[in-house]
């Protein structure tokens, strides 16, 4: 077990998290993939960068059909990407930096692979026989809707060994463990307990409402669910206090709250907040934040100690499950013209393209996020404004390598470019000649540069990490604005958005009593006061944003 960084039970509410693949961030020995030892050599570079946590997707030995999410064995290391010395040498130096790491806990469903299938197909009345979901027809649960509508057609797969059907909400390739078998919680919880004693920080729960499925149900939330997961916080909290758990529900929030339970029956630590991503990316392009306001003002509160987690990005689609079927429609033209460029029910690109390459959206969306309630999460690259490939299968789009300097191979290995696990991006405009760390770092106006500002500002605000959410009127409906309150300490932090490609002035109540003075976080004598008639007044150019200290 690794030294941890100083014990604060509720250190995930204050964090900023970066999202990194392990075989696509820098490949130490030329074999084109990424490893744990190429992550070990950029530990530096990300606490410069200002991160406090490390999320690490799986890296465990797997088919790589699904990226990893196929997982073969959950307690080895895939030997792409090293060794278990490797994984424990980086665990060190993250700590050792005051950084924390996260990993994938995926446990809705394994590899076909796996041994546990294997046995299970080959042995029905073994110790492993009841370890999945297996039927003698495929019209049971026929309420539960298929997920990956592009690729599969049913959520039953025949076995030619066992003769039997078996269940999956996923790929084919991934059939679905089955919680009906009190086997299956005391290998998760080994899983995890194994983990947790080599010294990880906690878990995303992948795919986590899916575990139980019942006839006539949806398969998604269903209360033993989050009976289960209340069984798993409990034996995390007794045996390895200040681990947490982070779900990922892509669900409405109030559905998504119960994966936080309550003060009396904690489930998870964090829940990711997915309805309000896709309403950014729909107010950047209609300058309308009608959506986006209404998704924020309609957060339930979460319990005490809990926290959403934010993103823009990440290594799946940028989903619009989330959205109406007009909004939908709409999005798909504004962001996907070309059809490769969809998949599922949403869109496979980096956050660069989608905003047609604009630093000034890239700042106000990235202001955005970090001013939002709950925690960011980055996702590597795109702090450089790196590009993507619609020519890739799946969502390997966004999934290339990392681009370090300038070069065919952008600096991520010294291999051939043959053997990379897939190219660099090579388009004109996000070549690793043009977007790279090596040329960013050197630039203090670079995007990159920013990134890092924005981080180390964010980190003196305390409202910005654990305050209060209250939206704001502001009589434009291109203009967000809303106030965080802080817990304790600290001054109110006054947010406003222009989404428009016009100069706004808004006029703002309630913000603070008349004659206050409120300054740019970012300016030197930037006043701003409230008048005599308790009114705030605004000036935002296009595209742009403020956080307004309330003195």
């Amino acid at each position: 077990m690794t030294v941890q960084p100083a014990f604060d039970p509720e250190w995930y509410r204050k964090a900023v998290f970066y999202e990194v693949m392990v075989r696509s961030f820098k490949d130490s020995n030329g074999d084109g993939f990424g490893d744990f030892r190429g992550l070990i050599e950029k530990l530096d570079y990300l606490q410069w960068l200002g991160i406090d946590a490390v999320w690490l997707p799986p890296f465990f030995p797997s088919p790589l059909l699904d990226g990893g999410y196929d997982v073969a064995d959950y307690t080895g290391i895939n030997p792409l990407y090293g060794s278990m010395s490797d994984f424990d040498e980086f665990l060190e130096g993250a700590h050792s930096r005051g950084m924390r790491v996260v990993i994938d806990l995926v446990i809705n469903h394994t590899s076909s692979a796996h041994d546990w299938f294997q046995q299970s197909r080959s042995d029905p009345a073994g110790p492993f026989g009841d370890f999945y979901v297996w039927s003698d027809t495929n019209d049971k649960f026929d309420n539960v809707r298929i997920i990956f509508t592009d690729t599969e057609t049913s959520n039953w797969a025949w076995d030619d060994v066992r003769q039997q059907f078996y269940w999956h909400r996923f790929f084919s390739h991934q059939p679905d463990l089955n919680f009906e078998n009190p086997g299956v919680h005391e290998a998760v919880f080994d899983i995890a307990r194994f983990w947790l004693a080599k010294g990880v920080d906690g878990f995303r729960l992948d795919a986590i409402p899916y575990l139980y499925v019942s006839e006539g149900n949806s398969g998604e939330s269903e209360p033993e669910t989050h009976a289960f997961i209340q069984a798993l916080r409990a034996m995390i909290d007794r045996e390895f206090p200040g681990r947490m758990l982070v779900a990922e529900a892509n669900q409405q929030p109030r559905e998504v709250l119960e994966y936080l339970g309550t003060v009396e029956t904690p489930e998870c630590n964090m829940a990711f907040n997915f309805p309000v991503m896709p309403y950014i990316f729909y107010a950047l392009k209609s300058a309308d934040v009608t959506g986006l306001a209404a998704t924020l003002n309609d957060l339930p509160a979460v319990p005490d100690g809990s926290a959403w987690g934010v993103f823009l990005r990440n290594h799946d689609e940028l989903t619009l499950e989330m959205v109406n079927d007009s909004e939908r429609e709409q999005m798909y033209d504004w962001y996907a013209p070309e059809p490769r460029m969809k998949v599922n029910v949403g869109i496979r690109r980096r956050l660069a393209p989608l905003l047609d390459g604009r630093r000034d959206k890239l700042e106000l969306a990235n202001a955005l996020l970090l001013s939002l309630p709950g925690s960011p999460f980055l996702y590597y690259g795109d702090e450089i404004g790196m590009g993507d490939n619609i020519w890739l299968d799946d969502r390997d789009a966004s999934r290339t390598p990392m681009q370090w300097s300038a070069g065919e191979a952008g600096g991520f290995s010294q291999g051939s470019i043959d053997s990379l696990y897939l190219p660099v991006v090579s388009s004109p405009e996000y070549s690793s000649d043009v977007v790279n760390v090596e040329s960013q770092m050197t630039n203090p106006s670079s995007i990159l540069n920013w990134t890092r500002d924005m981080l180390s500002l964010r980190k003196s605000l305390f409202a910005l990490q654990t305050g209060t959410y209250r939206g704001l009127t502001t009589g434009s409906s291109s203009v967000l604005a809303f106030v965080r309150e802080p817990e304790g300490p600290g001054n109110p932090i006054v947010c406003a958005f222009n989404f428009s490609e016009s100069p706004i002035t808004v006029s703002i109540p309630g913000v603070a009593p008349a004659n206050s003075v409120l300054d740019d976080v970012r300016l030197v004598n930037s006043g701003i006061e409230v008048n005599e008639d308790g009114l705030l007044e605004v000036e935002l150019p296009p595209m742009s944003w403020h956080w307004l200290r309330v003195s």
